[in-house]
């Protein structure tokens, strides 16, 4: 199969099922966010994937526009006491966090095999 070509899964694929960018068959992770050192189908090396804290920044940007939105709204509405507060956006919170670590961090791994992304290096 190409390197990117035809046959490739969506980068979005990748994100959602933790597949392998290049074949879509082999597992993306060998743990909870830890990437497998290589797709045991194609044989895709994952060394070059390092998608650093771009997961943490779209989650904090997704998940902040979403949490505070919602608590003001219902602050305005119903001005509930603070023990509501937390006992709805605490797990919300861990919920939206945690679901979105691992497809996000996927889909940058996708994009990185895509777009042939790679560490800047300085030529002597």
């Amino acid at each position: 199969m190409s390197e990117a070509g035809e046959g490739a899964p969506s980068s979005i694929e990748v994100g959602l099922r933790g597949c392998c960018p290049r074949c879509g068959q082999g597992k993306l992770y060998k743990g909870f966010l830890d990437l497998a050192p290589r797709c045991e189908v194609c044989g895709l090396d994952y060394s070059f994937a390092d998608s650093g804290d771009g997961p943490a920044v779209f989650i904090m940007m997704i998940a902040g526009f979403v949490i505070v939105g919602l608590v003001l709204w219902v602050e305005f509405t119903w001005s509930p006491p603070y023990w509501v507060h937390a006992l709805l956006w605490i797990p919300l919170t861990l919920a939206l966090t945690i679901g979105l670590i691992r497809p996000l961090k996927g889909w940058l791994v996708a994009q990185q095999f895509r777009h042939k992304a790679e560490e800047g290096r300085l030529e002597k």
